[in-house]
């Protein structure tokens, strides 16, 4: 049966977002059907089935996973290779050791085997702090924002875990079903387990609490980190405690002539510790004042990181001009009355800076290029990304062959482009593919900025506001109209030099707007 995976909807695309299924399970499809809505990135795109068949949806709504992971299945009898997956996993979790292939997940979240949760029961006998490195683990990727789809596994797995530790060590058989009689946290729905974020599902275990009787405050319901904290502050972890010190004295009863590790742990883990105990996320006075915390989109999550990532590990410089736009000024007059007749949009004084960017790369491919695993990359095509501010973040769509289009059509575009990015509609073709990137704030009356590169160009141009300046001509101090640009350059590409001629070549062209119609 064909898989359909997680596609790969954007050049920087690492993982997708399954918003709405478009078709519902066991729904037979066609080549070219719409089938699901994934939000990338960048932005929301519609993803159509490439084979025909009965639809297995795999991955439920609301379930980041990485590309080339499992979504769904198309094919003939989708529906009875799901239950017979399901009766595959229940065999395996009889047996505490089956074989992860057969046991498919009819329509859970989790697209990923089982393989790690098939060894944990060994990893906490032989030591109790193999699960918390692994809710680490989780704890990390999730705060990267890169949640993946297997959230609940940890819980799933753990009180098997802990059945099989006890039963092992019970002789009599009476301490073992004690133990797998405890109740771990609850779980209901999104395929028997509460949807809820690696770390959520941490703090919940070190607190005793069960997932199922929270209200998750997270897209689509997801019970987040702040979620578990404001519960651990109500006092929801002491009745577990206090149930992991009730079991212990049954256990020691069970199992007199073993020693009394294993109840230990799970006593201990149970048990929150004082000095794990966390401060609720929000709510309440502070020093500061009522806090309040707000989860951040997951674009916002990815631009976070690809900025981190970006100072992190690009040597920035940066070099700064100012240009005399006197000349620009009185173009931009001209075309006013030329666009007013022909009923165009008129160029803007950052289409021009876009214009100019654009025919400098040409002589300087190294600014046109990018550093990557150790070589440089130059591209033949021009293609210029303008920074947009939409609704709460930053999105960069892409002005194609800059350098071979019209000052008229970059002024189109552009604002085409905008458009779109304000009103949600741009796709992710748009958005990739540029080679060097332009962002503008001088709207705002901010006089220059130094920007942050975009990965994994090697420069970025920031330009500040124009306004009249007193300079010195002829000896005599006049008022000129002046904008100052910024450019931020990677030093494993670019050095000082290079970087300064392409600065001077856009200055030469902007101060002689002439050059723009070449």
């Amino acid at each position: 049966m064909p898989d359909v995976t997680m596609p790969r909807l954007s050049d920087s695309m690492e993982e997708g977002t399954i918003l709405k299924w478009l078709k519902a399970a066991g729904d037979e499809v066609s080549k070219g059907d719409e089938l699901v809505e994934i939000e990338t990135d960048k932005a929301t795109m519609t993803y159509e089935a490439d084979s025909d068949g009965t639809l297995e949806i795999v991955a439920e709504e609301g379930s980041t996973l990485s590309i080339g992971e499992v979504i769904a299945r198309i094919g003939e009898g989708a529906a009875t290779s799901s239950e017979g997956g399901a009766e595959g996993e229940s065999e395996a979790e009889a047996s505490a050791g089956g074989d992860d292939e057969s046991a498919g997940d009819g329509g859970g979240t989790a697209t990923k085997t089982e393989d790690d949760e098939g060894e944990e029961p060994a990893a906490e006998e032989a030591s109790s702090g193999d699960d918390e490195s692994s809710s680490d683990d989780a704890e990390s990727s999730s705060d990267d924002g890169e949640s993946s789809s297997d959230d609940g596994d940890d819980d799933t797995a753990e009180p098997a875990a802990e059945a099989e530790a006890t039963t092992a060590e019970d002789s009599d058989g009476d301490g073992g079903a004690q133990a797998a009689a405890e109740p771990a946290p609850a779980a209901e729905g999104n395929g028997g387990r509460p949807k809820a974020s690696p770390i959520a599902r941490r703090i919940a275990r070190e607190h005793g609490i069960d997932l199922s009787k929270l209200e998750g405050t997270g897209p689509g319901g997801r019970i987040v980190k702040a979620d578990v904290e404001a519960a651990a502050s109500g006092g929801a972890a002491e009745p577990e405690a206090g149930g992991a010190e009730a079991e212990e004295p049954e256990a020691r009863e069970a199992a007199p002539a073993e020693p009394e590790e294993a109840p230990a742990e799970a006593a201990e883990e149970r048990a929150p510790e004082p000095e794990r105990e966390k401060a609720p996320a929000g709510g309440g006075e502070t020093g500061k004042g009522e806090v309040t915390i707000q989860e951040p989109s997951r674009v916002q999550q990815i631009i976070a990181r690809r900025m981190a990532e970006s100072k992190a590990t690009i040597p920035h410089f940066t070099l700064t001009t100012d240009v005399d736009m006197e000349g620009a000024v009185g173009l931009r007059d001209q075309l006013k009355a030329l666009a007013a007749e022909r009923e165009t949009p008129v160029p803007s004084y950052n289409d021009m800076v876009v214009k100019a960017c654009a025919i400098a790369l040409r002589d300087f491919p190294l600014v046109n290029g990018a550093y990557r695993d150790g070589k440089f990359e130059l591209y033949g095509r021009v293609n210029i990304g303008v920074a947009v501010a939409g609704e709460g973040t930053l999105i960069v769509p892409t002005i194609f062959d800059a350098d071979r289009k019209g000052l008229g059509t970059i002024a189109k575009e552009s604002r085409a482009l905008a458009q779109k990015v304000r009103d949600g509609k741009i796709s992710p073709p748009e958005l990739s593919g540029a080679t060097f990137s332009v962002t503008n704030l001088g709207m705002y009356g901010v006089t220059s900025l130094t920007a942050v590169i975009n990965p994994p160009q090697a420069a970025i141009l920031g330009v500040g506001k124009m306004e009249p300046r007193a300079v010195v001509r002829d000896g005599e101090v006049v008022a000129r109209n002046t904008l100052s640009l910024t450019i931020s350059c990677d030093h494993r590409i670019l050095s000082g030099a290079p970087a300064a001629e392409f600065l001077a070549r856009v200055k030469d062209i902007l101060e002689q707007p002439i050059s723009l119609a070449l």
